[in-house]
């Protein structure tokens, strides 16, 4: 597995960064305004963006004063590609399986 996706599936195992990814597919927002939604400080919820970031799932970009922080649409890719490889040999599989009790009938 390439690193990339490691650190993508990294990102995505912890249900706080996965709510954290929910909440930026609504929109741009400030650690801050994230801070909001968790029971949490400010630090741990940057440690959170910190590893989403370098999972490649969110981008951040400095806005005057604030760093807005945003879902990268292209980050999820490298995952479901590689998940759509196993979805893809499951099928086959599956399908190998199905005419094979087809053809006993």
């Amino acid at each position: 597995m390439p690193p990339n996706i490691q650190t993508g599936f990294r990102a995505l195992a912890d249900p706080t960064r996965r709510d954290i990814l929910h909440l930026l597919a609504g929109g741009e927002q400030t650690i801050a305004g994230l801070t909001t939604h968790f029971d949490m400080t400010r630090a741990a919820v940057k440690k959170h963006l910190t590893v989403l970031s370098d999972g490649g799932l969110i981008t951040t970009r400095t806005q005057g004063r604030e760093r807005l922080n945003a879902l990268d649409p292209n980050g999820l890719e490298p995952l479901r590609d590689w998940i759509g490889f196993f979805e893809q040999f499951w099928d086959e599989k599956l399908s190998s399986l199905k005419s094979a009790i087809e053809s006993k009938d």
